[in-house]
């Protein structure tokens, strides 16, 4: 019966998808190739009056699939993706960025802006309005190319100068994808969203040709507008652009405050410490110990020695003046039940001193102040280091055992 036919190409349907996940899951290509042409096969034979929509699913899986499949070529692909391409026109801008993300990862480039231009030239009545998104994306990706092609001929004009004709003819052809690169890239970062590395190359351009008022309101607006997601990224894009600007410290200090209440741990960090540790002002100076201790909170920093030697010079300086040590007291008192552990065990101090013993000699100067000369990490490091005739560290020793009583005033 038509019932009981229906009934049993849903569970033989079912049965298939889940050989299909289950193969995918053990990463089994081949055997889930299989299943996906039975799949696909038995989708055919269907003759049952329900509608079935599975393209997407086949587009999804079969992608999976041809990507790592040992047998597959980039023309395997290339070939199923323009097939997907006829299944659906609402999936078909998504698919010819998937296929164009494909040519890129195998350098086809030539290839991925053929497709680029065929997508951009797409037009299927109602549909082209509703996917508006997924054409300025393709279009923002054609600028992108673009902006390549014109890197590669900056480069050749850069590297043979300016005489001859053929240069001109360089330059000339730089010019015109500069300005179809510019277009796109200018239209894609209106819209909120994270568009990093279209803004980088916007940018670039801008810079290249001496439009910098306009480079620094596009990343301005890039890291200020609220309407866009917060974006780590476009403050450290507007901090790179000021730096070489040539702009105040009190500009660059400000958008490594913002990066900083938000993303503690980023590697800009320690440009930011040593830029506060610099300043005359009491307020930046109190900021750069905190902005170091919290660093250093991460386990991404637990042995890098820039970030221990900002962190053992400020202590040493506050220390040896006895000025602020309130400073200090107020950011170890709410690390002081997990920092040792973390940072100054005897495990940690055999460890760094064998790996790394830079990191271990301003790590020993910290755990000496913080924790007292009675530390497990300083004693075990200090004791190396004298035993070894190193001279900086036999200082060190004296220099902790001096300052003992530092020790009792930060522990209260």
């Amino acid at each position: 019966s038509s019932h009981e036919h229906k009934l049993n190409f849903r569970k033989s349907k079912e049965a298939c998808l889940s050989y299909i996940q289950d193969a995918l899951l053990q990463k089994q290509w081949k055997r889930a190739a299989e299943f996906l042409t039975c799949y696909v096969e038995s989708l055919e034979k269907d003759y049952s009056r329900e509608h079935v929509g599975p393209s997407e699913m086949i587009w999804r899986i079969g992608t999976e699939i041809l990507w790592h499949h040992s047998q597959s070529s980039i023309k395997d692909f290339s070939c199923f993706m323009e097939q997907m391409k006829t299944l659906g026109v609402k999936r078909y801008l998504k698919v010819c960025l998937e296929h164009v993300f494909h040519l890129l990862c195998n350098g086809q480039i030539d290839e991925a802006y053929q497709n680029l231009s065929l997508a951009e030239s797409w037009r299927f009545g109602e549909q082209t309005a509703i996917q508006d998104k997924e054409m300025k994306l393709i279009e923002a990706y054609r600028g992108l190319l673009d902006y390549y092609s014109w890197s590669k001929q900056k480069d050749i004009l850069l590297e043979h100068g300016e005489d001859g004709f053929s240069d001109l003819a360089v330059e000339q052809e730089m010019h015109s994808y500069f300005r179809k690169a510019a277009v796109n890239l200018k239209e894609i970062i209106k819209i909120p969203g994270v568009w990093d590395v279209f803004v980088k190359c916007y940018v670039d351009l801008l810079e290249f040709y001496g439009d910098h008022n306009e480079a620094r309101q596009v990343l301005n607006e890039y890291a200020y507008n609220s309407k866009f997601p917060a974006n780590p990224n476009a403050h450290v894009y507007l901090y790179q652009f000021l730096k070489r600007q040539g702009e105040s410290k009190k500009s660059l200090l400000s958008a490594l405050k913002i990066l900083h209440d938000i993303v503690p741990s980023h590697e800009l960090m320690i440009d930011f410490n040593t830029m506060l540790q610099k300043s005359k002002k009491r307020k930046k100076r109190r900021l750069g110990l905190e902005v170091i201790f919290a660093v250093l909170d991460y386990a991404g920093w637990k042995e890098n020695a820039k970030a221990w030697n900002c962190l053992a010079r400020q202590v040493k300086k506050i220390v040896t003046s006895e000025k602020h040590l309130d400073w200090i007291k107020q950011e170890w008192n709410s690390r002081k039940d997990w920092w040792p552990a973390f940072h100054f065990s005897r495990y940690l101090a055999k460890r760094n001193w064998q790996e790394n013993e830079s990191v271990s000699y301003e790590k020993a100067l910290v755990a000496g102040i913080l924790l007292g000369k009675g530390c497990k990490y300083f004693k075990y490091v200090s004791h190396q280091g004298c035993k070894a005739q190193l001279k900086r560290f036999r200082m060190l020793k004296k220099f902790v055992n001096r300052h003992s009583a530092v020790y009792l005033r930060i522990s209260g």
